[in-house]
């Protein structure tokens, strides 16, 4: 049982769940996830030791809100985080 039921407003880890009707989601953007796991694995046939390895996390950042369940909730999204948004439903 998800948080729509409940009318609960929630941010999801990823846009499949935005848009089945969620309200938004924030991920890391896939292709700089690419481009950590190709810098990973190049390191790692350099490094000798498993502690030789790079710490890696994602840089960049996608947002998807979906305005059809923002308005079923009432919620009035501002024009500020709609400029942000990676894509809008």
């Amino acid at each position: 049982m998800g948080a729509a039921p409940h009318a609960v407003p929630t941010v999801y880890y990823s846009r499949e769940f935005a848009e089945a009707g969620g309200l938004m989601s924030y991920e890391p953007h896939i292709n700089n996830v690419h481009e950590l796991i190709a810098s990973i694995r190049a390191a790692s046939s350099k490094a000798r030791k498993p502690a030789d390895l790079p710490v890696a996390q994602p840089t960049k950042f996608e947002m998807v809100i979906n305005l059809s369940t923002a308005k079923a909730l009432a919620i009035d999204v501002p024009a500020t985080l709609l400029a942000l948004v990676g894509e809008v439903i």
